[in-house]
């Protein structure tokens, strides 16, 4: 992944909170450590892991450490007097770090940037998703109560009460406007939505999550459809199984993933003769089918960010079908990239797949333009750029 030299070699302490469940975020936080050592920079890895506290977060003390760890305070003090390091990049703080993190960095005179791949810092399931229902009732507000009184993470009260904790403590604290020189963003839509719950404008960048090598151009030759996603709620699947049962053409769909809703998937799959589950594949084989598909659908129900299957997938040269809403609004150009269907909507998203299987043509003129949209914006190349000027505007603009 190298890229080229010009830029000022930096040293760089990554600060992550991994997740119990491996998803986007870990994989975003290991390509930027891959991207900017393959290109010469020094990076020191400073992580925690959820396994680490299988206990439920309504514990008061954990409650308590995700308004502030001076653990980690401490610890991050002491590795950046001792690493010195341009720039501390946090990909993801909760629930363990904390934004004590931030004010570790400052007191040591070192610059913050933010990675936002989710919703957290205004909303306390980081998704404005209620019900399996986009809900932005917590937008805007000091103290996000609809999320405590909805027990959205979690399905708790008390969880949800201590990150509504954490957020009203630091917005009291004015930590989101004064400890963070840069906010990255991934989407334009994703800008909008932080700006509007208060996060300073001047502040926020748009930088896309990237792959790290090309998956290499397909022709869908495979006649089926292709679903890769984490099997859970939200990402749509009664919408995805809705919509097949009232498909005309009764076209393949094959499903890669496993998850929550794993059992639920290989049991409605027996329904649907179409419909055929190959569990979790490793990301080579999932390169294969995408390049192989005709096409790949992606039905989640919240916002997104910028889901690395649909990326993957325009690697490969693959159209998507995809909701009209939030990110993938934005991101999937109808008619180009590939197809829109309304939000939740299984009858119109099988309409839409009818129309696709109806017409190959359009299919292969598709295939182009998301080949087009991944060498123009998602390649390791053209992130590597936008990520050194966002560093250099942190250290120049303190």
């Amino acid at each position: 992944m190298l890229i080229q030299n010009k830029f000022r070699k930096y040293r760089v302490l990554t600060v992550h909170n991994r997740y119990l469940h491996r998803g986007g975020e870990d994989t975003s936080f290991e390509s930027v450590i891959e991207l900017l050592r393959s290109n010469g920079h020094e990076v020191i890895e400073y992580t925690r892991n959820n396994q680490d506290v299988l206990d439920d977060l309504s514990s008061w003390k954990m409650g308590l450490r995700t308004v502030w760890s001076q653990e980690d305070y401490e610890r991050l003090r002491q590795i950046i007097r001792e690493k010195h390091p341009d720039i501390l990049h946090v990909q993801n703080f909760f629930p363990l770090i904390s934004p004590s993190a931030y004010y570790a960095a400052k007191a040591e005179g070192v610059p913050v940037i933010q990675t936002l791949q989710n919703y957290r810092l205004l909303c306390p399931n980081a998704l404005f998703l209620r019900e399996n229902k986009v809900c932005e009732d917590c937008l805007g507000k000091l103290f996000p109560w609809p999320g405590v009184y909805h027990a959205c993470y979690r399905d708790s009260r008390a969880a949800s009460g201590a990150i509504a904790l954490m957020l009203t403590t630091h917005r009291l604290m004015r930590t989101w406007q004064n400890k963070v020189n840069i906010y990255i963003v991934l989407t334009e839509f994703a800008r909008r939505k932080f700006i509007e719950g208060g996060l300073p404008a001047s502040k926020i960048s748009v930088m896309p999550n990237f792959l790290d090598s090309d998956p290499g151009f397909g022709e869908g030759k495979g006649k089926y459809a292709l679903f890769v996603s984490r099997l859970s709620s939200e990402k749509g699947l009664d919408i995805l199984f809705a919509a097949w049962g009232k498909l005309e053409s009764k076209f393949p769909l094959k499903i890669v993933g496993d998850g929550p809703l794993t059992d639920w998937v290989i049991q409605s799959s027996k329904d649907i003769p179409e419909v055929e589950y190959l569990g979790r594949k490793p990301l080579s084989e999932v390169y294969g089918l995408m390049r192989d598909a005709h096409f790949l659908v992606f039905t989640s129900k919240c916002y997104e960010g910028v889901p690395m299957t649909v990326i993957e997938s325009f690697g490969t040269g693959t159209p998507v079908v995809a909701p009209n809403q939030g990110a993938t609004g934005e991101i999937v150009a109808d008619l180009q990239s590939g197809v829109h269907f309304n939000p939740g909507d299984a009858a119109d998203l099988a309409v839409k797949i009818d129309w696709l299987v109806a017409h190959p043509d359009e299919i292969a003129q598709m295939r182009h333009s998301a080949r087009a949209e991944y060498e123009k914006k998602y390649t390791a190349s053209h992130n590597y750029k936008m990520l050194m000027s966002i560093y250099e505007n942190a250290i120049s603009n303190p």
